[in-house]
């Protein structure tokens, strides 16, 4: 188990760990040398196709038996990848199993462009307590800032924050802020 796994599994012991399909089929991709060689390149597809996320768990399972007993059964390769997919079962399909959990990482990777920016444009911390306090006013400011620019599907944001959006209905909005709830949260409790 890498050392990034072992200290979420320390700090954050309830938590499901998700792979990325992105990085774990550019891993494949690279590792069949896809992009310079025929050989793998059907069963590379194939696999692709299994794990689309319109497909139920039951539908999944039943594509990556077919890819094994067509592709596996013949040669070690692709047995090995089908062996660790088995093995990678629920980091791979961790969001499936949660419920309303989305299935790209997009609203994490906005976030990292908007921090990446914003970092730029500062010179460095005194310290790492100097840096810690702007983190958390940063995340509270990103939290509590309306939506101005989404687009469909989500074209419906616009004007709320993402924080009155993961508020459950009764939960109290957090006083520590300072702030008022926007004039369109949900209903909570105060």
């Amino acid at each position: 188990m890498s050392a990034l796994k072992l200290a979420l599994r320390r700090i954050y012991p309830k938590a499901k760990i998700q792979l990325c399909h992105n990085h774990y089929f550019e891993n494949l991709r690279q590792y069949l040398l896809i992009r310079t060689e025929e050989k793998y390149r059907h069963f590379f597809y194939e696999l692709k196709e299994a794990f689309h996320t319109k497909h139920h768990p039951k539908k999944r399972e039943a594509k990556l038996a077919h890819i094994t007993y067509k592709y596996a059964l013949k040669d070690e390769t692709p047995l090995g990848i089908m062996a660790d997919i088995i093995n990678r079962d629920d980091e791979l399909f961790a969001y499936k199993k949660i419920k309303n959990c989305p299935s790209t990482n997009n609203i994490i990777e906005s976030y990292n462009s908007h921090l990446s920016g914003r970092l730029k444009t500062i010179k460095g911390f005194d310290s790492y307590a100097s840096a810690d306090r702007w983190l958390n006013a940063w995340m509270i400011r990103r939290r509590t800032k309306n939506f101005t620019d989404c687009q469909k599907p989500f074209k419906h944001l616009n004007g709320k924050c993402s924080l009155s959006q993961t508020l459950k209905k009764d939960q109290k909005w957090p006083s520590i802020l300072g702030i008022e709830p926007p004039k369109n949260a949900p209903e909570m409790k105060r």
